[in-house]
């Protein structure tokens, strides 16, 4: 069993704020008009191919920008879990699936289908919406994809290469150096 580390502690942290400070400032628009959110912070989804404890810093930046911005109980619970659960389920496709193309499409529906799912039930329970669960589930499905494919591929494959040339923050192991068995592994896919 893998070691959590002070490294990991520090970047599930920043994972957490960065979560945080991507879903804060824009207020109203992350929690979505007709379900359409503006939440970039949901491009950070697609850490979990890489870092095992972004799994609880998604879960707690999605708690505190929730909490930050006053919203409802539902928002501060369910919300959270399911970015939980989304995270939990990415990082099982990363471990399971190697083809890369295909294991950034199935871990990606998971942050989509997971949120677009969850969201409109919030958005019921608080009263916040006049339009049916169906049309909230759509175009949430829309706009999780735009964030979490149109931001967060490009994000995934920029950490790719910044652990290929063994930038130490971005690695598992202390000084940065790549194990000769991750470094043929990465060169596969």
């Amino acid at each position: 069993m893998k070691r959590f580390t002070t490294k990991m502690l520090c970047r599930a942290g920043v994972i957490a704020a960065l979560y945080t400070v991507l879903t804060w400032p824009l207020g109203s628009l992350a929690f979505g008009a007709l379900g359409f959110q503006i939440r970039p912070a949901e491009a950070l989804t697609m850490l979990p191919f890489f870092f095992a404890e972004s799994i609880p810093a998604l879960f707690v930046g999605c708690f505190l920008a929730n909490l930050l911005l006053g919203y409802s109980i539902w928002d501060m619970t369910l919300g959270p879990l399911a970015s939980l659960v989304a995270a939990l389920l990415t990082f099982l496709t990363g471990k399971l699936i190697k083809n890369t193309p295909v294991k950034l499409f199935v871990g990606g529906l998971f942050p989509v289908l997971v949120n677009a799912f969850v969201v409109p039930l919030i958005f019921i329970l608080t009263g916040s919406t006049t339009a049916g669960y169906w049309f909230n589930f759509a175009s949430l499905t829309l706009t999780q994809a735009v964030w979490v494919y149109g931001l967060g591929v490009p994000l995934y494959f920029a950490i790719r290469s910044l652990r290929r040339r063994g930038v130490s923050v971005f690695c598992d192991n202390a000084t940065g150096e790549r194990l000769e068995k991750n470094a043929l592994s990465d060169h596969k896919n």
